[in-house]
């Protein structure tokens, strides 16, 4: 069993969460059921998925979970610039979020191809 909580990858992907649910709670509330709520929930996915998969038998099951959460942060980068171009984010919101998107992204390529190479 790998305890994910020792994760960097788990540990940066849970401080975006945290500065998701932050930012969005300034957003339009008609966009609760919208952007608000898609992009919480591609957030939240990706620590999930980790941590899901981090319990799996194998390393190819891990590393399936790992492209899961891939996934959810390509949707997270898309929906930061979304929101940036809507005005909901500020230029600089949406730097640093970028910034640690484009961070973890970089770790979940390098354990997946690690993963799935085992």
């Amino acid at each position: 069993m790998r305890g994910f909580r020792n994760l960097i990858v788990w540990q940066k992907s849970h401080s975006l969460v945290l500065e998701i649910y932050k930012i969005t709670a300034k957003f339009p509330s008609d966009e609760k059921f919208g952007i608000i709520s898609q992009i919480r929930r591609a957030g939240v996915s990706i620590p999930n998925n980790i941590a899901e998969g981090s319990g799996r038998k194998s390393d190819k099951e891990f590393a399936q979970f790992l492209s899961v959460s891939m996934g959810s942060a390509n949707e997270v980068e898309y929906l930061i610039e979304l929101s940036k171009d809507l005005g909901f984010l500020n230029l600089k919101e949406a730097e640093n979020l970028f910034s640690l998107i484009a961070e973890i992204q970089s770790m979940l390529y390098v354990l997946i191809n690690k993963k799935s190479l085992t």
